[in-house]
């Protein structure tokens, strides 16, 4: 039986959905199918035009991105509740580093083949299109970390590829990192930045756990399960299952096949048991996506890795008048920006256009330290009002009471530090402390109320 490693890491599933308790090991029947609901129409393309004719209301941009966003969370969700039914003909299956052709002809596997390819097709497309701007750092980061490059296509079922995905469990972004877990990979969250939305920092995170659950169950499809349920579920139901098994039948538990076996046994959760033909079937078709009929035509630029160090409070609207972009722009870039500005404390990078960094940090030195500034610091004196701070610093009341907690009492403390918003070109919505965490289609269906 495999030794296993103790420590922290053993509690931690990056994408979090809920545990519940094993008993015996008994087979898992096959569950009838149920039909997934049609994904939603895809109206981004529309919704962007009309917001770009517009101008940039921050209602309307958010609306473009929380039902872009449920789409996605509709088709995701319906992954879990799929069961194996399949029709796809056989076609030839391309080698991957997952080892995916050996498993092809799994029930669960087809399914999603057909699924992927049949109902979920023109999202499944929208995915691979988002997937093809973030492929060539993420291959980089896994070969870094000696873990295969095709652990990639985890993403098409994580998130779609989307940096603002929400998940019914609270997990965030591309990867799809708890707050627990990010932490433990040095993802910072809170009310002015949450790095899991950040696609070069998540990456780098995802990296990292995927080698610490490659190298803790030897099997990529085990690291796979452990990253949807977390270690010590699998490594749990493992130990079940090779304790139930006689002498003649005990099996390797660091082989692929092993998952498998587990799948087989109500041990695991059903999201579990269909995430690993998920992953399988993603990457048969996003390695050969040509030969299932989707179009791959299109060339897309990799995500910017260029950044400009900046002060404390700098807002995207002034990096974008540097840059010579849109406001917009930059903040597709650094999604991770909750209200389009840096923390208030300490310098941070902002991450700008392919090939602009040298121009933009110059254009940026040039500029006096009171221009730099989308939020101004302000330490409370006895005395002080939101009232009279309003007037001193030309924001609205409102602004600065929902940008402060502290500031939301009938009087100020002494001392009490305020963040005040000062700019001008910002949305005023984004400038307001960030809501708690909620799907995209809450978040839809409260911004059409």
């Amino acid at each position: 039986m495999r030794r296993w490693v103790s420590g922290i890491f053993v509690l931690l599933a990056a994408c979090g959905g809920r545990m519940h308790p094993g008993a015996t090991v008994s087979r898992a029947p096959s569950p009838a199918p149920v039909p997934p609901p049609e994904p939603p129409v895809d109206i981004l393309p529309l919704v962007a035009r009309a917001s770009a004719a517009i101008g940039a209301d921050s209602d309307t941009l958010r609306l473009v991105t929380a039902r872009d966003s449920a789409a996605d969370e509709a088709l995701l969700d319906s992954l879990a509740r799929a069961a194996p039914a399949a029709s796809l003909p056989d076609l030839p299956i391309e080698r991957s580093d997952l080892k995916v052709e050996d498993f092809a002809d799994q029930p669960r596997v087809k399914y999603y083949l057909d699924y992927f390819v049949g109902r979920a097709h023109d999202r499944f497309q929208i995915w691979l299109e988002r997937m093809a701007r973030y492929e060539p750092y993420a291959r980089a980061q896994f070969a870094a970390h000696n873990i295969p490059g095709d652990f990639v296509y985890l993403g098409l079922i994580e998130s779609g590829f989307s940096s603002v995905a929400v998940s019914h469990s609270a997990a965030v972004g591309m990867w799809q990192f708890m707050i627990g877990t990010g932490k433990v990979y040095g993802l910072r969250a809170d009310s002015w930045v949450d790095e899991r939305r950040d696609p070069i920092k998540a990456t780098d995170a995802a990296a990292r756990h995927l080698a610490f659950l490659t190298t803790k169950f030897g099997s990529p499809y085990l690291a796979a399960a452990a990253y949807n349920a977390g270690a010590g579920r699998v490594q749990r139901g493992l130990g079940h299952l090779n304790s139930s098994a006689g002498d003649e039948d005990s099996l390797d538990l660091s082989s692929d096949n092993a998952f498998f076996s587990l799948a087989d046994t109500r041990l695991i959760r059903d999201e579990t048991r269909n995430y690993v033909p998920q992953l399988i079937a993603a990457t048969i078709l996003a390695k050969q996506p040509a030969k299932f009929g989707f179009d791959v035509g299109h060339r897309v630029e990799p995500f910017s890795r260029d950044s400009v160090m900046v002060d404390a409070g700098t807002g995207l609207d002034l990096i974008a008048r540097l840059a010579d972009t849109t406001l917009e722009a930059m903040h597709d870039l650094n999604p991770h920006l909750l209200r389009m500005i840096t923390p208030p404390e300490g310098r941070y990078p902002v991450r700008v256009p392919s090939g602009s960094a040298a121009r933009i940090a110059a254009a940026y030195e040039e500029l006096a330290p009171d221009h730099r500034r989308a939020v101004a610091v302000h330490d409370v004196k006895r005395g002080e009002t939101v009232a009279g701070l309003s007037r001193q610093y030309g924001a609205p009341a409102e602004l600065i009471r929902s940008a402060n907690r502290s500031a939301r009492g009938r009087a100020l403390a002494p001392g009490t530090r305020l963040y005040i918003p000062v700019s001008t070109t910002i949305p005023v919505s984004l400038l307001r402390e960030p809501d708690p965490f909620r799907s995209a289609r809450t978040v839809t269906r409260t911004l059409t109320l």
